[in-house]
């Protein structure tokens, strides 16, 4: 019982900071006039990437590490290559704002840099403050 109770807490952990990670990429695109401009161009497909590494945290909380990086990896070149496909009814969702969100708009190859650098440093900063977390709950 106690395992189940460690794991919602992690997930709900997770769960915040996807929010918050998804507040910080909508307030980049939002804001960006105001941010410098190499901050505009590349934080917020990095904040995607983030985003989507954390969302496997939440799926995969009980799992190693790395797996959700090998998955958030393959999630986000997945998106990013179907962006290559451009049919009628794909390209009507994508025009919506989720859709756009979700899926972009047109494939360019700095997004997988982007995307990867964001899920690096996701699973850094994950692997730096979960023992440090998992002390503070004992």
């Amino acid at each position: 019982m106690n395992k189940r109770l460690n794991y919602l807490k992690e997930r709900l952990l997770y769960i915040c900071i996807c929010f918050i990670v998804i507040a910080l990429g909508l307030s980049s695109r939002t804001f960006s006039e105001q941010l410098p401009l190499f901050v505009s161009r590349h934080f917020g497909d990095a904040l995607w990437g983030s985003m989507v590494y954390f969302m496997f945290r939440v799926l995969l909380v009980n799992r190693k590490l790395w797996i959700a990086f090998v998955w958030s990896l393959m999630f986000s070149f997945g998106i990013e290559f179907s962006q290559l496909y451009q049919a009628e009814w794909i390209n009507s969702i994508r025009a919506t704002v989720l859709g756009g969100l979700i899926f972009g708009k047109g494939f360019l190859w700095i997004d997988l840099v982007r995307y990867t650098v964001g899920i690096m440093l996701s699973y850094g900063l994950d692997q730096y403050f979960r023992p440090k977390l998992h002390r503070i709950d004992k």
